[in-house]
């Protein structure tokens, strides 16, 4: 009797064993892939000429291409604390300057992040790149949901540039021009080694951010210069990448993301749209995005639908069966629904900021510009003063997707209807960000 009471329970164990296994591996893996200072003009499959992309192209050509996609700011830190929190980056208190060695930037303790999310659901979770949400190592991804970090903490342009494994310096000077190489390397293993677990694999590159640096295998293989022998060097780590998830048999639960954190900086190319990194214009905010599930997304979807790297976090949770939290207010929203072409962009309005300040809103086809830089100061042009008063400069974007002809005059509707867009957004977000901008005539 005691024999058959303990083989009962062992099927029971075992069957709840089995339960649990086959619902953990029903999450899917998600992988989201960002390069630094990528142009959306900076890829084959965008419009390069110069540049060879065949990986990024087929991956677009066996998934989705979004060609309205936005970063949540036009610099790095923002637009990172952006994507990992769901938040617009206002939100997060990190858009007075980017995280930097001497200042205390930084995503607070208590900010969730996607990793910390997809955590308690069984998901493994690395970094592999360039953090650039806090430069101290109490806040490090280590701080924030991730279990494996490798790579540096700030942009290559600051002092002193460490490389780390996990929460020790493993290099100083770094040999920045292998560093593509090895946090793929470092991808590989961890596809590898977590091939049977539900993964999220965070891969913020270094690169295109200047200074340039590039390997032996890939110098003056481009028409660009290093520029370009540095974006091929990321394609090839993409391909890397995909051909692991072939030969494992994980295409069909892996979600594969690939996007930019903001504009070109001095070197690279916007398209066809207006201006660089660091501004509100759509060549500093509208970047590249690119999305490949096999059996979930289809191919060839090509969409003009508006959304933004805030979205990433929902659609993520969404996807892994777990709730937002309703705790914390989330500013993205799921676009699953846009990348299988089914549904139009969850947004009635995407918010495009100068640090503090909303500077543009897209909505629709349309735009409304009340601010920008020119020439060290911050003009508005919804002031009495000015030309454009009371509300900015409104863009149709599907006839005229460089921002060069002003439409307020003919539809004054619709700019006052975005205006309103706008300081609702801006009430709603944070009261401190109405200091100098909304008590005007």
């Amino acid at each position: 009797m005691k024999r058959i009471l303990i083989f009962c329970l062992s099927a029971i164990i075992s069957s709840l064993f089995t339960s649990v296994y086959a619902q953990t591996m029903e999450k899917p893996n998600f992988i989201v892939i960002m390069a630094d200072d990528l142009g959306y003009g900076d890829l084959g499959i965008y419009g390069s000429n110069l540049i060879k992309t065949p990986n990024l192209d087929r991956m677009a050509q066996q998934g989705a291409l979004l060609n309205s996609f936005y970063s949540s700011a036009n610099v790095c830190t923002a637009a990172r604390g952006g994507l990992l929190t769901g938040k617009y980056p206002i939100r997060l208190d990190i858009v007075s300057d980017v995280a930097r060695p001497n200042n205390n930037v930084h995503l607070a303790d208590d900010e969730l992040s996607l990793a910390e999310a997809l955590k308690p659901m069984g998901y493994q979770t690395a970094l592999f790149g360039k953090w650039h949400l806090g430069s101290r190592l109490e806040w490090s991804p280590l701080t924030q949901g991730f279990d494996e970090f490798f790579g540096v903490l700030h942009s290559n342009d600051m002092t002193p540039f460490e490389l780390y494994r996990q929460d020790l310096v493993i290099e100083e000077p770094v040999d920045q021009s292998t560093l593509t190489e090895r946090y793929t390397q470092e991808a590989l293993r961890f596809i590898e080694t977590h091939q049977d677990k539900p993964f999220f694999l965070y891969m913020p590159h270094t690169f295109p951010h200047v200074p340039l640096y590039v390997s032996n295998q890939f110098s003056g293989q481009s028409e660009a210069g290093v520029y370009g022998d540095v974006v091929e060097t990321i394609d090839w780590s993409v391909g890397e990448i995909l051909r692991t998830l072939e030969r494992l048999n994980l295409t069909e639960n892996t979600l594969v993301v690939f996007t930019s954190d903001n504009g070109p900086w001095f070197e690279g190319s916007p398209g066809p749209y207006r201006d660089r990194k660091g501004s509100s214009w759509e060549g500093g905010q509208r970047v590249p995005f690119i999305a490949q599930w096999q059996g979930q997304i289809p191919h060839g979807v090509v969409s003009d639908e508006p959304a933004m790297n805030i979205d990433i976090f929902p659609t993520f949770l969404n996807l892994a069966g777990i709730e937002l939290p309703s705790e914390r207010v989330i500013d993205g929203k799921d676009i699953f629904p846009v990348l299988k072409n089914e549904a139009p962009s969850p947004h009635d309005a995407l918010f495009l900021f100068n640090q503090n300040r909303i500077a543009g809103v897209r909505s629709g086809p349309w735009k409304l510009v009340v601010e920008t830089h020119y020439r060290g100061a911050v003009p508005s042009f919804d002031n009495a003063n000015s030309y454009y008063a009371p509300y900015g400069l409104l863009f149709n974007l599907e006839r005229d997707p460089s921002e060069t002809y002003s439409y307020t005059r003919e539809y004054p509707e619709k700019a006052s209807e975005l205006r309103n867009y706008i300081i609702d957004g801006q009430k709603k977000l944070s009261s401190r960000v109405l200091e100098n901008m909304w008590n005007r005539p």
